[in-house]
């Protein structure tokens, strides 16, 4: 059986959320890792190559910080935040990368359509959300994108390194002034919470991955990685470096 630990991490500082993926990332031993989490206070994640000048209105975020992984800029509110770290040989992984998008998306999709959001890959259709000038994730998309409504609203980015893989993503359930007419899960249910996505998202991802995810929370070792990382994705320095 295909055992992974879940670790919880709702309204987390944002520099513990990026510190945890990386820490997980690169401590080979840790074990096969899903996390849900959200951020305290709403966060914008810039693209590890982004330029900071790409992305007009930064400053009405509550807080900046830079992702380990490449892609647009993200406004973390009113959304469930994924992340999947395991071995790059693991089946789920050891695929082509296009592949490995397709699988998780697929299955979030499946948690999905359970709370009323029918969605899909984009594929090669335009999408109404595509924006030019923003900088912002969720108005560029690709083909491996989950959309509906002619909107994105989950992308996901991955960072490969030195055999292993963290792979993370967005749930949209509201939009932004900074994100404005994208896709969200709550123009078809309303009621939906973070935490009762999570929920449904674990039981798809046991069911459609074939994983048991048990409750756990990160050893010493992870928490004290994921603080002390934490601090360079605060660090002005390192969010402005381009």
């Amino acid at each position: 059986m295909d055992r992974w630990r879940l670790i919880t991490t709702f309204g987390a500082d944002p520099g513990f959320n990026m510190g945890l993926d990386e820490a997980l990332l690169e401590t080979p031993e840790s074990p096969p890792t899903v996390r849900f989490y959200t951020w305290r206070p709403d966060t914008l994640s810039l693209g590890y190559f982004q330029k900071f000048a790409e992305v007009p209105g930064i400053e009405r975020a509550g807080a900046v910080v830079r992702r380990i992984t490449g892609g647009g800029a993200i406004h973390h509110v009113k959304e469930l935040t994924f992340s999947l770290v395991t071995a790059a040989s693991h089946p789920l992984y050891a695929c082509s990368v296009g592949e490995s998008y397709a699988r998780v998306h697929a299955a979030v999709a499946r948690a999905l359509a359970e709370v009323g959001v029918a969605s899909s890959l984009r594929g090669g259709s335009a999408l109404e959300s595509d924006v030019a000038g923003t900088g912002m994730c969720f108005h560029k998309s690709s083909a491996l994108d989950l959309a509906w409504n002619g909107r994105k609203g989950v992308g996901s980015a991955q960072r490969r390194k030195s055999g292993r893989v963290l792979h993370h993503g967005s749930i949209k359930l509201g939009s932004s002034p900074l994100e404005g007419a994208i896709a969200t899960v709550r123009e078809h249910a309303p009621e939906v919470t973070a935490e009762s996505l999570a929920l449904v998202l674990r039981e798809a991802f046991e069911r459609e991955l074939g994983l048991t995810l048990e409750a756990g929370v990160p050893d010493v070792e992870e928490r004290s990685e994921a603080r002390r990382r934490g601090l360079r994705y605060l660090d002005p320095a390192f969010v402005r470096k381009r």
